[in-house]
């Protein structure tokens, strides 16, 4: 059968419950339609519940509250800024919008994310050289938990601040606690593909009311107090609309069912999956103490050299990608390390072979919400027919 026979399954589609249209239409009906407004008030105060925070900034996009983030732990021109090699390219861009160097450390096997060998490593090494790093981006990659305790503690030894960009990880915990309330500043995305959308959207949050107060006054074009426009400092316009605040209302209180979900979706995938050749469903078992909130399900192949006790394929990701589109189902490669990107050809990079090896075996399967046990059985006979 021909791709155009199936009905398209997405990787990661925004999910709408029933009540954000009660936020929008309010925002019109009273003309709050302008980057301020009561949707943003509240939206602010329920990512605070959600996270364990006490102050938010509701922005245009994740990107924009890592840039935000990083002016606010200080970082400009000149300066280094330890960062993961393997995560989307927004996580490193802002480090050039502020005239800094991104240096890029390895992942560790377990849960993708940084690798506290690789990164006492890379900040030992650029001290030597009489660069300490301004700021430490710490992610947590598809929503699991990066080994925070062993991370946090090497960034108080060297007393370096923390920019945990949480993007993909709302709702994920460890040792109990929301991801994103680690570092001295927390970054979430609402964008499209996130577990929860406004369409396109961010937020910065901390316990600091002092830089609360920063970020929310530079997302504001750093306009002063006064009845007239004055502006002492260079600002952004990174307020979110009160429209877009309506559609995250609606979508915070479908957090923890939107968990769940994917949660189940991953659990599915575990178990029927497991007997096709050469694939392993990847990041599981999770670590103790840490709970991913499973936004994306990935999948590893392994080499067809003979590994004892191993079952493996000839398959690629790039020749399982094609076959999955011609059923009309999208999927797509893991992230490919930014030292490994044209764009950073001549960053530093501490190690690089664990992200290397993640991104040559790897894919994402669709792991939206709204799919249904039917849905998911289309993949795994998609995958069964690949392998073959």
């Amino acid at each position: 059968m021909r791709s155009q026979d199936y009905d398209r399954l997405f990787l990661s589609p925004p999910h709408l419950g029933r009540h954000e249209l009660n936020y929008v239409h309010k925002a019109i009906e009273d003309n709050w339609v302008a980057p301020a407004g009561p949707n943003i008030t509240g939206f602010e105060a329920d990512i605070c519940q959600a996270a364990g925070v006490a102050h938010c900034v509701a922005l245009t996009s994740g990107t924009a509250a890592i840039h935000l983030g990083l002016i606010l732990l200080g970082v400009g021109p000149g300066d280094e800024v330890l960062c993961p090699s393997f995560t989307f390219v927004a996580t490193a861009n802002p480090v050039l919008y502020l005239g800094a160097s991104p240096v890029f450390v390895d992942s560790e096997p377990d849960t993708w994310n940084l690798c506290p060998k690789r990164l006492r490593e890379a900040i030992e090494d650029r001290m030597a050289r009489g660069k300490k790093p301004k700021a430490l981006i710490l992610v947590h990659l598809y929503g699991m938990p990066a080994k925070l305790t062993e991370l946090l503690a090497l960034a108080q030894e060297f007393d370096i601040p923390v920019l945990e960009d949480a993007a993909e990880a709302l709702g994920a915990r460890f040792n109990g606690q929301p991801l994103g309330s680690f570092g001295a500043v927390g970054v979430f995305s609402f964008n499209g593909n996130k577990i929860l959308t406004t369409s396109g959207g961010g937020a910065l949050v901390t316990n600091d009311a002092a830089l609360a107060k920063k970020a929310r006054f530079l997302a504001t074009q750093a306009k002063e107090d006064a009845p007239h426009y004055q502006h002492s400092e260079v600002g952004y316009n990174y307020r979110l609309s009160n429209i877009l605040a309506g559609i995250g209302r609606g979508q915070m209180g479908l957090l923890d069912d939107r968990v769940k979900r994917r949660r189940e979706i991953f659990a599915w995938y575990q178990e029927h999956l497991a007997g096709l050749p050469g694939l392993t469903v990847a990041l599981a078992p999770e670590p103790a103490g840490s709970r991913s909130n499973r936004w994306l399900t990935t999948i590893l192949l392994d080499p067809a050299e003979p590994k004892e006790g191993v079952s493996q394929t000839t398959a690629t990701p790039e020749t399982v990608r094609l076959h999955l589109e011609t059923r009309n189902i999208e999927s797509r490669p893991l992230w490919k390390p930014l030292h490994l990107q044209p764009l950073f050809a001549t960053a530093p990079v501490y190690g690089g072979a664990v992200c290397a090896d993640l991104f040559a075996r790897g894919l994402c399967l669709p792991s939206g919400t709204a799919m249904t046990d039917q849905d998911l059985r289309r993949v795994k006979e998609a995958l069964t027919e690949a392998l073959a």
